[in-house]
């Protein structure tokens, strides 16, 4: 019997006890015979050495397992924060998702996170509650806390006993909480339940099935990763409650890569999920946004928990892909599909890696690049000037990641320098400049007009033209539009400048020039390189004239704190320049939610136990780009020939100074 495939995530705040889960699943599915443990190191999906080390999951890893009627990709992906550039590239090829919650911890600041961006990409999403058997464990506050903190509505599938203990068990049954949350979906239900005085159980079912698969609710169930207990029903909602893959297998090709990692041999090996049509074995197939092709040397699916080789791949599957050279994660793969999209916020810490003794600086960067290509949202930025690399994170322990990974397979010894935070510019006002070809003090055959004006916040750089298109040729238009986005990576304090839009107001060039008998005479005719090296200049004098402000990035917080250490609190938030929006209480908690600067967040959860006598809890996540206010303004060290100063960048450009 030919088998559907269900490609499910399995996401959770650290340490709720995700990869545990994971474990157990593969376990009563039949795959293992026994359990790996966190602890041991043993787990079938945590393979990085330094995974096992730290008893965390940072590569999301396939692992397949057989229902009775389905196929299951198992996906399990990390819940540190600083690994959530891996979670949202895993989130778009996903049928269906498990949340973990842990019955002690409760609602933490992942789980917000995940269970936020779930909702929005309406990914079908079953709740299951774990650790029931630790002490501490909690069912009906976990439940309201998933409901209030969350905001979501929930099905209980059962109730759980004996909760803190060993002999911790879960009791499958719908009770009335389900009726009232599926009626509020459903009008026909309701007035289904009203007319007859009630519902049949297989009506209530079909009913959950339906709404669970469009995400708008979400099953929960109790249970232990350590234990087995709720596990089996868990698997039956799997199976019976969550969308399998579709997709025509006979359909142009179309698949999104969500990972890329080497082999042994240094090949690139790409995790894709195919969407439509069929991927073979020696065949030709385009693939990223330049539409480069490359031809398929090798296939395999993931079967019975290990990855299998195949001669070809339907619609609905994951496959391991050789074969495609310049493949980067995101890259759609035959005709391009679901567009691959940053769900979670951009790294805002950056730091310098420092090379250690015996290693080679030129190594070092072309390591991190590659690194940066198996993650795009690890930013690799070169000094030339003073032969530094630097890297975008995520956070602290991404270091130790990048630091390891550096040294086990690549053999690099690296330390890191301080990390800073990651600033923006934008423009204050509009501003414009021009240098005329053959004019004035402009060394350059060429003509550029650019005026610089704001544009919407997110909407990054936009390119316009208010001269004809055929003025001049193409591909000059071309160099000012690719040296105008390169530029603004370094605005006039260093910082990468965004929501702008730039308008190309002038253009000219020297045709090419003959003399007789002598051909084409070069000092005399506009190339590429004349308009390359005069933009930058034109670019930052316009930009000079509009203005930029610094922005830095700042959090959004949630403080859960003892009402009566309020007092004492407000000070400490001030003094990090955290400003509280809102202030509820839950009992005798007070709730402050607000904002506070990204480079301040580490050091708020640092001071917080001493003002709330170890009460206190904050979750945090990126929110927004705001003007720093205080202080001086951050500048970062220029990379480029730096424009703003014109003598030294013709010195640098063209060894030529116009004085």
């Amino acid at each position: 019997m030919h088998l559907t495939n269900l490609n499910l995530g399995i996401l959770a705040h650290v340490d709720a006890g995700k990869t545990s889960l994971t474990e157990r699943l593969l376990h009563t599915a039949g795959v293992t015979d026994e359990i790996g443990s966190v602890d041991d190191g043993s787990t079938v999906t945590d393979t990085l050495a330094l995974e096992r080390q730290r008893g965390i999951t940072i590569k999301s890893a396939v692992v397949s397992f057989p229902l009775d009627s389905v196929t299951v990709n198992l996906i399990d992906t990390p819940g540190h924060p600083d690994f959530i550039a891996e979670v949202e590239r895993v989130l778009g090829v996903l049928d269906g998702a498990v949340l973990v919650v842990s019955a002690v911890e409760g609602v933490q600041a992942q789980t917000r996170v995940l269970m936020r961006t779930l909702r929005r990409l309406r990914i079908p999403t079953l709740v299951f509650v774990n650790k029931i058997d630790r002490r501490g464990a909690r069912e009906e506050e976990v439940l309201r806390e998933i409901a209030d903190r969350l905001a979501v509505p929930l099905v209980p599938m059962g109730a759980a006993t004996a909760l803190g203990t060993r002999g911790a068990r879960f009791v499958p049954g719908l009770g009335p909480a389900a009726l009232d949350v599926l009626t509020g979906h459903d009008d026909a239900l309701l007035t289904d339940y009203v007319d007859r005085g009630g519902l049949s159980a297989r009506r209530l079912r079909a009913a959950l099935t339906r709404q669970t698969r469009a995400a708008q609710v979400h099953p929960v169930y109790f249970g232990s990763a350590l234990t087995g207990a709720g596990v089996t029903e868990l698997i039956d909602g799997i199976e019976r409650l969550l969308p399998t893959a579709d997709g025509d297998p006979d359909a142009s090709l179309s698949g999104t890569v969500f990972k890329v990692e080497r082999g042994p041999a240094g090949e690139k090996v790409a995790y894709a999920r195919v969407f439509a049509g069929t991927l073979r074995v020696r065949d030709r197939v385009p693939f990223g946004d330049g539409r480069e092709e490359g031809r398929i040397t090798a296939l395999a699916v993931f079967d019975q928990g290990t990855d299998t080789r195949r001669d070809s791949v339907t619609a609905g599957r994951i496959a391991k892909v050789w074969g495609l050279g310049g493949i980067r994660i995101g890259d759609p793969i035959g005709v391009p599909g679901r567009a691959y999209e940053h769900h979670f916020a951009p790294p805002t810490l950056e730091s310098v890696v420092v090379p250690g003794p015996g290693t080679d600086r030129r190594s070092l960067h072309l390591a991190l690049t590659q690194l940066a290509e198996q993650d795009p949202l690890i930013g690799v930025r070169r000094d030339e000037l003073r032969g530094e690399t630097s890297v975008s994170l995520y956070g602290e322990v991404q270091k130790e990641v990048v630091q390891a990974t550096l040294a086990d397979e690549y053999g690099l010894g690296v330390t890191f320098r301080e990390t800073t935070t990651l600033c923006v510019e934008r423009p204050v006002g509009s501003g414009q400049a021009v240098e005329f070809d053959k004019k004035d003090l402009n060394p350059f055959l060429a003509t550029v007009g650019l005026r610089v004006d704001p544009a919407p916040p997110g909407s990054g750089v936009e390119f316009r033209l208010e001269v004809e298109l055929g003025s001049m040729p193409y591909a000059f238009f071309k160099a000012v539009e690719e040296t105008v986005r390169a530029t603004l990576g370094q605005g006039l304090h260093g910082w990468e400048v965004t929501g702008c839009a730039v308008t190309m107001t002038h253009s000219g060039y020297s045709p090419r020039q003959s003399h007789a008998h002598q051909g084409f005479d070069k000092s005399m005719s506009s190339t590429g390189y004349d308009f390359r090296s005069l933009t930058p200049l034109v670019l930052v004098e316009a930009l000079r004239r509009a203005g930029t402000l610094v922005h830095e990035p700042m959090h959004r917080f949630s403080l859960r704190a003892p009402a009566d250490t309020l007092g004492a609190l407000l000070p400490v938030l001030a003094r990090l320049g955290a400003v509280p929006e809102t202030t509820g209480t839950h009992g005798r908690a007070c709730v402050l939610e607000g904002v506070v600067p990204a480079a301040r967040v580490h050091e708020l959860g640092q001071r917080l136990p001493g003002p709330t006598r170890g009460e206190g809890e904050v979750e945090t996540a990126f929110d927004h780009y705001a003007p720093v206010t205080r202080g001086p303004v951050p500048e970062r060290p220029r990379t480029d020939h730096n424009p703003l100063n014109r003598k030294e960048y013709l010195l640098n450009v063209t060894r030529r100074v116009g004085d």
